[in-house]
């Protein structure tokens, strides 16, 4: 397996495009060959048809990496750029006085959570418990942490991060649910998930939205999106490879429910994603519309192209935006809410609004949010959500309950 993620794999060639029929056309500027990211950040093979419009995000986000890493570089990639200091995290237990020194006793399993009341909605955690280990600590006292997932449903294992608000560990809440917003990330998708590096502020712009009462505190699940580098797979099961699409729908969320309280229903669940991120959560809320309400689809794409799908078109078309909300309009829901984002300094808008157009009707619910300036990176998005997108998508769902004495 090729490790260095400074030097191209040695076989990397341009994908050569599938065939298809498809409505909406990508801007020809990303249709050319892009000279390879420098370093730490690996950029996969180019198509020479219709290619993706995630390579000014990598490229942003591989300035914010290379900073991160600093002199370690890629010794500090290989062992683990988001190592934090390595503490053994337990969440939902309501946290130590500031004064109390070390926080948590590290590794230790949670008491069983108190029965929810109230809500018959309310999840809580299943278990068993993951182990998590701290890989940042935010400035409100909040961590973000990583964990290993072997998914039971896919059969695929990776990384997964998670964070949750100051209010989860709050005992007025300690009997209500949570809602989830997984967080998927542009790029490669592998081996890590930008959205749990702090400089993003997606984390941040949650707990200010919770202060201002603009937005939910969500739980933020933050899985890698891809099993290697080299491909795009969809977030689908691909015939013959990795089972992505199991991963995203089935085996996070399995997962999540184990681990946190959360809602039995989908008013519960929603994604939220840049670029191929905002493709595979759109899709998934569209294809599992009895599991998932609401997406937040930033910079993304509208129809399924990885080269994988070569001589699947079935399979290919059941994983398609288009066909999938044709088929909620025409059996008529349940409803799903799409919230496009797309900065005015980027490509894109025109396949957002036609694909709006068509099918922003019946159950299909469609914005297109333009975010002034804004350019194809995480920050930039970050502040669409501040904007105004977490407020859209806390009104959509449902959001947890203090107990009242």
């Amino acid at each position: 397996m090729h490790q260095d993620p400074q030097r191209p794999r040695p076989d990397d060639q341009p994908y050569q495009p599938y065939p298809q029929d498809q409505s909406y056309r990508y801007d020809p500027s990303y249709r050319q060959e892009q000279p390879y990211v420098p370093p730490h950040i690996p950029e996969p093979p180019r198509r020479s048809g219709r290619t993706r419009s995630r390579r000014v995000l990598w490229t942003s986000a591989a300035v914010a990496f290379v900073l991160v890493l600093g002199g370690g570089g890629f010794a500090a990639w290989k062992l683990d750029w988001f190592s934090g200091d390595g503490s053994s995290v337990s969440f939902g237990k309501t946290p130590p006085p500031a004064d109390a020194g070390a926080q948590g006793n590290p590794g230790q399993t949670p008491a069983s959570p108190p029965a929810p009341t109230g809500d018959p909605d309310v999840q809580p955690a299943t278990g068993p418990v993951s182990e998590f280990k701290q890989t940042t600590k935010l400035d409100d006292g909040t961590i973000i942490a990583k964990t290993r997932l072997k998914g039971a449903k896919s059969g695929f294992e990776g990384d997964v991060w998670v964070w949750t608000p100051k209010e989860y560990a709050d005992p007025k809440y300690a009997k209500s649910g949570f809602p989830v917003l997984i967080a998927l990330p542009g790029g490669n998708g592998y081996p890590a998930n930008y959205w749990a590096d702090r400089s993003l502020g997606l984390q941040k712009a949650i707990s200010e939205g919770v202060q201002a009462g603009t937005s939910l505190p969500f739980i933020v699940i933050m899985p890698v999106l891809n099993p290697d580098a080299k491909y795009y797979y969809d977030g689908s099961d691909i015939p013959g490879q990795p089972k992505m699409g199991t991963w995203i729908a089935e085996d996070v969320p399995d997962f999540t429910r184990a681990n946190f309280r959360t809602y039995k229903s989908r008013d519960g669940w929603a994604f939220m994603g840049s670029s191929s991120g905002a493709f595979v959560g759109m899709k998934q809320v569209l294809q599992h519309p009895d599991k998932f309400k609401a997406v937040i689809a930033s910079g993304g794409e509208i129809v399924p192209d990885s080269p994988l799908w070569k001589g699947h078109q079935a399979e290919m078309d059941a994983n398609n935006p288009e066909k999938l909300a044709q088929k909620l309009i025409d059996t008529g829901g349940p409803e799903v809410y799409i919230n496009f984002q797309i900065g005015t300094k980027e490509s894109g808008k025109e396949r957002m609004t036609q694909f709006q157009q068509k099918y922003a009707k019946g159950p299909v619910k469609m914005t297109v949010r333009d975010i002034q300036n804004g350019e194809h990176n995480g920050w930039h998005y970050v502040r669409g959500m501040k904007e105004g997108s977490l407020e859209w998508v806390s009104k959509v769902l449902k959001g947890p309950k203090p107990e009242t004495s």
